[in-house]
């Protein structure tokens, strides 16, 4: 069920980026007075030429406009009478232009429709920046909170230099206001970044490596956490040891010894506990062993025994009892902070290709296909979770097209630019090659992505 799950939201993600990109191209051609033959969501043909492959799910011809749904669940495209793309060839435009087709306007009007799906996609990933930012608002966990008593260090804290009670008290030299501010972009995909911290009685610096946010990618290795004293969340039944970190079949033991949500745990094995990362390390340290964990249930104490699963789980989840600050915005603030946000994916994305070009991170780290984009949705519907990502992939959609590569709308932009500075437009027969070359090269991207998806999923 969570894969489905999955699978439909990214789905319904997708379908309405994609849709909203291609009535941009749509809008803007119909502007100009150009004839549109084919509007379709999903592709109906997976090469440009005609295969047993080239069939619709449903198809409706509307004025001269064919709409579709194609076969192939990835993308979607508008069909412009007189424009050589992945849909037709030079062959077909080999006649004098109508005044109806793409050819035949303006290369700035040819400019502007190109560009329209990026436009589009673009107020898209703002409104939805703009609307979450004003209806949530903003929840953190604020400095003084997190130094209150100060840092856990977990693995990758630990390899940078960090210690379990450091106090973070600047980021790059600066003040910052929330635990959030320590994982921002500018700070991850920056040179030379750094972390000013207290320990003890002294103020040291603790460097950020240039292929930090690489590791940081990987999901099984933590960074850092609040100190924070806790109580028991929720406790692993039965049937769920999977979601509790035992392996699935594996019974763990918090549940049959009678460890109930809301217990507080204040001991393991007699030494004393406070925060959650102590149990945590004191339970795994007796892994495959019998313990005796000392709760407080309602007021009163109490001692469960049980043997730690040789995963050194028991099975519970905590509640961290954390002090939360809530921030409202104004829709005039909402505008301007949703709008930086939405803005930020794109120099992300810059600052990412930067980074693998440099070799500080590698593309099979950096790069998700559907699969991993289905992963980030996760396997229960959350609402404002899902407008979030479709918002970063609107953005992020808009960055991708915007690439001179040919068949992509940034490719189709360079050749009309290169049309108006020299006043002259490519030949058919160039403009044909690369939208070949262009595909081939957008079908290698496919075929790695889901290839890496795979491959991180399994190994």
């Amino acid at each position: 069920m969570e894969g489905l799950i999955m699978a439909g939201q990214l789905i319904l993600g997708l379908s309405i980026l994609v849709t909203l990109h291609e009535f941009g191209h749509f809008i803007t051609a119909k502007w100009f007075k150009m004839r549109v033959d084919k509007f379709y969501l999903f592709f109906d043909f997976l090469f440009p030429i005609p295969t047993v492959l080239n069939f619709a799910l449903f198809k409706k011809k509307v004025g001269d406009t064919e709409y579709g749904l194609g076969w192939f669940p990835l993308g979607g495209y508008v069909s412009i009478a007189g424009m050589i793309d992945e849909t037709q060839d030079a062959a077909d435009l080999a006649k004098d232009p109508e005044p109806w087709e793409f050819r035949a306007k303006p290369a700035w009007q040819r400019l502007i429709v190109m560009l329209g799906g990026v436009i589009v996609n673009v107020i898209t990933g703002v409104v939805i920046f703009v609307c979450l930012t004003y209806s949530n608002g903003n929840n953190f966990i604020s400095k003084t909170e997190l130094n209150k008593n100060g840092i856990v260090a977990l693995e990758l804290g630990k390899q940078i230099g960090l210690q379990t009670g450091d106090k973070i008290v600047k980021v790059n030299g600066s003040d910052f206001k929330s635990l959030a501010d320590l994982r921002t972009s500018d700070v991850l995909l920056g040179d030379n970044s750094s972390y000013t911290v207290l320990r003890g009685d002294q103020t040291i610096e603790v460097k950020i490596p240039s292929d930090f946010i690489e590791k940081l990618s990987d999901k099984k290795a933590g960074f850092i956490e609040p100190m924070a004293a806790f109580k028991v969340a929720a406790v692993s039944a039965p049937e769920q040891p999977s979601m509790f970190g035992g392996p699935s079949g594996e019974m763990l033991p918090a549940f049959s010894a009678g460890l109930k949500e809301g217990d507080y745990i204040t001991s393991v094995n007699q030494t004393p506990i406070r925060f959650y990362h102590e149990a945590k390390e004191a339970i795994s340290k007796e892994a495959g062993k019998p313990i005796r964990l000392g709760i407080m249930r309602q007021g009163k104490a109490d001692t469960l025994e049980m043997v730690v699963a040789k995963t050194g789980q028991i099975g519970f989840l905590p509640e961290l009892l954390i002090q939360m600050t809530h921030e409202d915005y104004s829709f005039g603030q909402a505008i301007g902070i949703g709008s930086g946000r939405a803005f930020s994916v794109v120099s992300d994305n810059v600052r990412g290709f930067k980074k693998i070009a440099t070799g500080d991170v590698s593309a099979s780290k950096a790069l998700s296909g559907p699969i991993g984009i289905a992963q980030m949705f996760g396997g229960v519907w959350d609402w404002s979770r899902f407008w979030m990502l479709t918002g970063l992939l609107s953005m992020a959609l808009a960055f991708m097209n915007i690439l001179p590569i040919p068949a992509l709308d940034g490719g189709h932009a360079i050749f009309l630019i290169y049309e108006m500075i020299t006043g002259k437009p490519a030949s058919e027969k160039v403009l044909e090659k690369a939208q070949q070359v262009g595909m081939l090269i957008l079908l290698a991207l496919m075929a790695y992505t889901f290839g890496n998806d795979i491959f991180k999923a399994f190994f």
